[in-house]
């Protein structure tokens, strides 16, 4: 199992672009600065396998050299997101490693999330149906989320025997939804519905399932229009600022603020307001 310690690496580690890439474990296209990675398995919702986390992960990092990426939309097809880890094809065989083996499964997946975060691409996640288990990772992973009525999401960890604290739950979920709201779905791994989601503040919008990808899609493309070199410090910020004290966060701003004022597009920006004309930004 070596993509366990992250040695089954399959992209090149210079390229600079990742439009040909061709994903093994899941769909993935890049059309026009967006590119879409979709969950493809739907028969089974979509499930994880050890493969697909690893793949995940080395793509993920691979964002960071991307530069016909601006803007990412993760969904799953078919009517669902996310199932989680398969139960045949992970859940099984980890009843069967030893200690140091379910050690490196588990970081291999914490540094799936770790890979989300670090990219400097917005990631828009378009959730139908089922997204449970690392599927409600994946999209607690993500920075934008959109979902449906029929959403499920269900961190179902305990379900199983396990800790609620998988894969950065115990960090992420109650920075998103608030402390007692995230403690409760963690110890009863039960589903919180659409409805729910959107007004704890999971989903930032719902919409018709038929509709869901569309407007991720319309969300993720206005971003790759826009300023994507300050997107990118925007999320490095935002991640960043969570481990440091209001005084610091000011300063880390006023450098970040410092860099992105250098930039191009900060000056495409001045001329564009003065000519009364609409920026066309190009990420420099």
């Amino acid at each position: 199992m070596k993509y366990l310690q992250g040695e089954a690496h399959s992209l090149p580690g210079n390229r600079s672009s990742l439009g040909g890439y061709m994903a093994r474990h899941f769909l993935f296209t890049v059309d026009d600065g967006v590119a879409t990675l979709t969950l493809n398995r739907p028969e089974r919702k979509n499930p994880l396998t050890f493969e697909s986390y690893a793949e995940l992960r080395d793509l993920f990092r691979e964002m960071a050299l991307a530069d016909d990426i601006k803007a990412v939309v993760i969904t799953g097809a078919g009517e669902n997101f996310c199932s989680g880890g398969d139960v045949h094809e992970i859940i099984g065989p980890l009843t069967k490693l030893d200690m140091p083996g379910l050690l490196a499964f588990t970081r291999m997946t914490g540094d799936v999330v770790k890979a989300m975060r670090a990219c400097p691409q917005p990631i828009v996640a378009a959730i139908d149906g089922v997204c449970a288990g690392a599927g409600s990772m994946l999209a607690l992973a993500s920075d934008i989320r959109f979902g449906t009525e029929r959403s499920k999401t269900a961190f179902l960890f305990t379900r199983v025997g396990l800790a609620g604290c998988d894969m950065g739950a115990c960090a992420l979920l109650p920075r998103v939804i608030g402390q007692g709201r995230a403690a409760e779905l963690l110890y009863s791994g039960r589903s919180m519905s659409g409805a729910e989601g959107e007004r704890w503040g999971f989903f930032n919008s719902l919409h018709a399932p038929d509709d869901v990808l569309q407007a991720a899609h319309s969300f993720a493309w206005g971003l790759a229009q826009g300023p994507t070199f300050a997107h990118g410090m925007t999320k490095k910020m935002l991640q960043q600022e969570w481990n440091m004290g209001v005084d610091e966060a000011i300063e880390a701003e006023a450098q970040a603020q410092a860099i992105c004022m250098a930039t191009n597009d900060f000056h495409r920006a001045y001329h564009a307001f003065v000519a009364r004309e609409k920026p066309q930004f190009e990420g420099d």
